[in-house]
């Protein structure tokens, strides 16, 4: 299968091609603003001479059976800087990709989507049936980012003839994660690579970080599946809770932290209680994780940090 990457310069996407060069039946070719980057990158990991790297002009001159959307942003802090921008950005992609469809119906669609379209309370973890709720009344810019999806997600459900698959991403971590980004699983690696103490809220906060493996496992069951128009979750075998997380890193990595009145993690997207989802419509298409969050997070922790002694 010939697959067409977008946005080749982001964490996730990276991880993919990394995971896809390790097999023979997909053939990429990887599109990005900056593709000088990706080519130094592929040299970087010793991929060089394995996959085709072009500006997003070259993007609608070539044939593919899958198109993978990655184009976005990565990080609260990247997400706070774009601003209403993300809009646009996600817009003229999407478009770019649907006009592409509208030439060759028969090509796959997968964008890479978030649990921000659920809106930004997460009171309790989603489910199949549960809403997407929008302020569109007092619409806050903590909730572009989800918004944007969203009205992404709902063009792609407007063309049901079209096999288009929304990937909605809650938290995801590996061993290649920018460590300068303000989630509080990076503060707690800076914490620990920095020797330092964390200084974290006492907010109750459930969290399921998919592994690069379930994320690659996840694209290919959806890529190998008869074709489909329709929106699925990522999930673990098992989300955590940010104490037993906390205890996790203080046992395995000694973790130093202290509880404060105030977060010091950038909440670009809101304030997210239980950002999970139990909607385990994936497992239609062939999906089952095989990973907790705890052990993926464990595992990936283990490699960036391989050559410290604890």
């Amino acid at each position: 299968m010939r697959i067409a990457i977008l946005g080749a310069t982001s964490q996730i996407a990276r991880d993919l091609i990394v995971s896809f060069s390790a097999g023979e039946e997909h053939h990429l070719h990887l599109f990005a603003r900056r593709p000088d980057e990706v080519t130094k990158w592929l040299v970087s990991v010793g991929l060089s001479a394995c996959y085709s790297v072009d500006g997003f002009s070259e993007f609608s001159k070539q044939e593919f059976d899958a198109v993978i959307n990655f184009v976005g942003v990565g990080n609260p802090a990247q997400a706070l800087a774009m601003g209403n921008s993300i809009f646009d950005i996600t817009l003229q992609f999407d478009e770019m990709v649907l006009a592409y469809l509208r030439i060759h119906p028969a090509c796959r669609y997968l964008f890479l989507s978030s649990g921000a379209v659920y809106g930004s309370a997460f009171d309790e973890p989603v489910t199949g049936n549960t809403p997407a709720i929008v302020a569109i009344n007092n619409l806050s810019s903590q909730e572009w980012y989800g918004a944007a999806k969203l009205h992404a997600e709902c063009r792609h459900r407007a063309h049901p003839e079209l096999s288009i698959i929304d990937i909605r991403v809650f938290n995801y971590f590996s061993r290649t994660q920018d460590l300068s980004a303000r989630f509080l699983i990076t503060d707690m690696m800076r914490a620990i690579r920095d020797k330092t103490v964390l200084k974290t809220s006492a907010d109750y906060i459930v969290r399921d970080f998919l592994h690069p493996s379930d994320f690659y496992k996840l694209v290919n069951v959806l890529l190998s599946a008869p074709p489909n128009n329709a929106a699925v979750d990522c999930y673990t075998r098992a989300p955590i809770e940010k104490t037993k997380l906390l205890a996790a890193m203080q046992e395995n990595f000694r973790l130093r932290y202290e509880i404060t009145e105030a977060a010091s993690s950038i909440n670009a997207t809101g304030g997210k209680p239980y950002y999970y989802s139990l909607n385990t419509r994936a497992a239609d298409f062939g999906y089952e994780p095989s990973l907790t969050s705890l052990e993926g997070i464990l595992q990936e922790t283990n490699e960036i940090f391989q050559h410290l002694i604890f």
